[in-house]
């Protein structure tokens, strides 16, 4: 019984790892519509961003958004791309990987440049006032 609810588990997992991919990749593509462009830009961004709605440190709580928000927002994105486009995009998303490493791994950047900025500007507010 453990071992198929945990089997199960690792599935969605990577159903959901994929599906991230996935969105990413339909993103880029100019056959999107430009509102499943912005959830799927969601999505991503609210994965890989390291600020929750509740703090992970929170129990139980913590990981409430983890197993509930962000797959209600992978599957609000999916639907609303049209279903050919999709499987094309999942079928890119499955070599995206490659020993657990990102082929294009450049794609952080932006996040990343996102994320320093509002830390610069307050580190630079708290550090030079006049």
């Amino acid at each position: 019984m453990k071992t198929g609810l945990l089997g199960r588990l690792r599935s969605k997992a990577g159903e959901i790892n994929r599906d991230l991919s996935a969105l990413a990749i339909a993103f880029k593509r100019s056959d999107v519509p430009l509102p499943p462009k912005i959830v799927a830009a969601f999505a991503v961004g609210y994965a890989l961003s390291p600020i929750d709605l509740i703090p992970d440190f929170i129990p139980v709580l913590g990981y409430l958004d983890d197993l509930v928000i962000l797959p209600l927002l992978i599957s609000l994105a999916i639907g609303m791309i049209p279903a050919k486009v999709m499987a094309e995009c999942r079928e890119l998303a499955t070599g995206l990987w490659k020993d657990g490493k990102p082929k294009r791994w450049y794609y952080a950047i932006p996040i990343v440049a996102i994320w320093l900025l509002p830390i610069f500007v307050a580190a630079k507010n708290i550090f030079f006032r006049d």
